[in-house]
């Protein structure tokens, strides 16, 4: 994979945007199970009383909460408080909010920042609660008797009822009162500071009931507020999710995409050495399956690889901030869940790494059988090749099937980790909940983080599931961009002289395939002449299309040169080489389409007269005409629907329509009978009579009245010259032409 991040450039901006994205959907998504937290302590469980500190609060209380405030905290305090009576300005809207505010002034509370608000919530909070002991025992004075009875060496228990303990407070020395807040604070330590807060809460509740505040209308508006944060939070959420859903489908089909053209491009420049390395099968699934491997795992890295690692560590982090004492449940569910990880791919990676090759050969069998199905049929091999094929899918399906098992056994025991944590989170947050510890809504996002802790590790789980296969697959298509071509354009490239006659010269030409030990072609020496046919005869093998396929440069020569009108063809450049030459290969090629598509191939500006003339000269017009579309008929893929000779004769006419001054012929005649071949080369030789002609063939009579014949035999050449002087002087042309022809009809 890493082979291709260059073609990830074009998206750099899209993937950037992404990632901000991502950042900014896992903190809302984080931020969801604070607000659900706050809902369940502070709006279900507190009334929706936020803090320790009032909106407002009578004299009264605050002169009860300044008795057990030190110095600094009660300056502190009284700072943030200002008062109000019936002569402020803000009186009349005030007192609606608190009725009690016509019977008494109040102090209100202003703008507090938050510093301040963290820095008084524990004295005030401590505060608070000594004030509802002392309210308790004041109300009820046997509940003396539960804090020792004494405090701050006071015995409370033998004071009469109805005495105002505040009042007696105030009268104490200050000595007294000192030891009296240390006792309260050191009780209080030991209940936690939780306990303390929740208690003060409370109190702070009932103030504000005393104040005549509407407590139902208090806690509604709380949880409307945050529930109404919580809901912005979550479309902000949604809102990023659709974006980098959308970025993240664009850069991945924008890569497939430049993959595909990328590797089209490549290969579209690859000699025949190439071809000879990858198979059609493999870059056809290096073009398809293997990108779309890698078009998957990049739209999953995009919108995952950023994303879970963020929410797996913010969930830790905020988690233990809820829970400290918990943290260790995370701990051993992630360790279970990367042991199961570990073992998963230890079995399964390697299996990855041969799933494509075993693509690769499906495809390959496939391909072969559907070409040769008329060859299978005619020898009866159908039961054979479904033999064939059968071997190829179970041995994909069998591996597939145990990746497939391998990973099906990952989502149970996931499922089961999950749960288990679930419920060991509620069995030991119920206990920490019943001992005051910790919150109801505290221990619920707990439970909500774990869960967003394990789905960001399941969510990289399915990374490393899709990786190493799309590693493979990425690496395949590497492989074929990074594969350099033998054939190259010269840094500067000639060209080649005007006018241009067509002279091809062999110079001593030898060549040998790439990996080969030994050469199929040595000492290749001959002259092929504008106006003239020269003719390429010899037994199977001996290397008659090498030699005409060496001309376009499919191949370079290993030895020698070959010169077109004294120009070294590898000193010019492929387009213009290939612009002189009319190729017709022995298997005419056509495309799918129409018979006018296919004669265009060759000059897609050609007009109708010249697609004429071109087909006439093929003798491809009795056909064409024949048919009711004429050259508007449709043609198959590979023109399966018309015969071997149309297909020959159609694609001789699309060479003709480009009217080169070179034409090769590499036995494109075989499949035409006598007077067809007759009629064509008569019509050959009448209309490209200034141009070259090269004729592979293994007719005879074909090649009759050519002006040279080249006679190959293992390679070499053993002969050179017209029909009459070969008869005379090479035995291997003259055995070839009398196992065709009678001595009567080679005279």
């Amino acid at each position: 994979m890493t082979r291709l991040t260059r073609y990830l450039k074009p998206y750099t901006l899209m993937i950037l945007l992404a990632v901000v994205l991502l950042f900014v959907q896992a903190n809302a998504d984080l931020a969801l199970p604070d607000y659900l937290s706050r809902i369940v302590n502070v709006g279900i469980q507190q009334g929706g009383v936020e803090r320790a500190l009032p909106d407002a609060m009578r004299t009264s209380t605050l002169e009860r909460l300044a008795l057990f405030l030190d110095d600094a905290d009660k300056t502190a305090l009284l700072a943030q408080y200002t008062l109000v009576n019936a002569t402020s300005p803000d009186y009349a809207a005030l007192v609606k909010t608190y009725p009690a505010l016509a019977d008494e002034p109040l102090y209100i509370l202003g703008d507090v920042d938050a510093a301040t608000v963290t820095a008084l919530t524990p004295p005030v909070s401590q505060a608070w609660l000594a004030v509802s002991v002392i309210e308790q025992i004041m109300a009820d004075p046997a509940k003396a008797a539960q804090m020792g009875g004494g405090m701050g060496g006071f015995d409370l228990t033998k004071l009469p009822a109805g005495t105002d303990l505040f009042k007696l407070l105030t009268q104490l020395p200050a000595a007294q009162r000192t030891q009296m807040k240390a006792l309260l604070q050191e009780r209080f330590a030991a209940l936690g500071e939780s306990m303390v807060t929740q208690a003060a809460l409370r109190a702070v509740k009932a103030e504000y009931a005393a104040l005549g505040v509407d407590a139902e209308k208090l806690q509604t508006a709380y949880i409307l507020r945050v529930g109404a944060q919580m809901l912005l939070v979550t479309l902000l959420s949604v809102a990023c999710t659709i974006t980098v859903g959308l970025l993240a489908a664009r850069t991945s089909a924008g890569l497939a995409r430049d993959l595909r053209r990328a590797v089209f491009e490549k290969v579209e420049g690859f000699s025949g050495a190439e071809f000879d390395k990858f198979s059609t099968a493999s870059l056809i699934t290096r073009t398809t399956n293997d990108v779309t491997q890698v078009q998957m795992v990049t739209m999953m890295m995009v919108r995952m690889v950023i994303y879970a690692p963020i929410m797996g560590v913010g969930g830790i982090i905020r988690a233990v901030s809820k829970g400290s004492s918990m943290w260790w449940l995370i701990a051993v569910a992630v360790a279970f869940l990367m042991s199961l990880i570990a073992v998963v791919f230890s079995i399964a990676l390697p299996k990855f790494k041969s799933i494509q090759k075993l693509v690769d050969r499906l495809n390959l069998v496939a391909r072969e059988q559907l070409s040769g199905m008329m060859v299978i049929r005619a020898f009866n091999r159908q039961d054979f090749e479904e033999a064939r094929f059968d071997k190829a899918n179970v041995d994909l399906t069998a591996v597939s099937l145990f990746i497939n098992r391998v990973m099906v056994i990952m989502m149970p025991v996931i499922m089961f980790i999950m749960n288990g944590l679930s419920l060991a989170i509620i069995w030991v947050g119920a206990h920490q909940v019943a001992e005051a510890t910790m919150q109801v809504g505290d221990m619920m996002a707990f439970l909500q983080y774990a869960m967003q802790i394990v789905m960001s590790f399941l969510m990289l789980t399915m990374m490393f599931i899709m990786l190493p296969r799309a590693a493979v697959s990425g690496d395949r298509i590497a492989d074929v961009l990074e594969t350099e071509a033998s054939i190259h354009d010269p840094a500067a490239p000639h060209t080649f002289p005007t006018p241009f006659k067509g002279t091809v010269e062999f110079r001593d030409v030898g060549f040998r395939y790439p990996g080969a030990e030994e050469n199929v072609l040595c000492g290749i020496t001959f002259t092929a002449q504008p106006g003239q046919t020269t003719a390429i005869v010899g037994s199977t093998g001996s290397g008659k299309s090498t030699v005409v396929n060496l001309i376009p440069r499919f191949y370079d020569v290993t030895e020698g040169a070959i010169l077109i009108d004294g120009v070294d063809i590898r000193h010019v450049a492929q387009h213009d080489l290939r612009d002189k030459i009319g190729y017709i290969p022995q298997r005419g090629m056509l495309f799918s389409g129409d018979i006018e598509s296919n004669l265009r191939y060759a000059d897609e500006d050609a007009d109708e007269e010249t697609l004429r003339w071109a087909a006439e000269v093929a003798q491809a017009s009795e056909f064409i005409d024949a048919k009711p579309e004429g050259l508007a008929a449709e043609i198959a893929q590979g023109g399966t629907n018309v015969s071997g000779g149309q297909k020959q004769r159609l694609a001789i006419a699309r060479a003709l329509v480009k009217k080169p001054p070179i034409y090769i012929f590499d036995d494109s005649f075989s499949a035409l009978d006598f007077k067809t071949d007759a009629a064509l080369r008569r019509a050959l030789k009448q209309h490209t009579g200034d141009s070259t002609l090269l004729i592979v063939t293994q007719r005879v009579a074909t090649i009759k009245n050519a002006e040279q014949i080249i006679v190959l035999e293992e390679g070499q050449m053993v002969g050179k010259g017209t029909h009459h002087e070969l008869m005379e002087t090479c035995p291997t042309y003259r055995e070839i032409a009398l196992s065709q022809l009678s001595m009567e009809e080679l005279a």
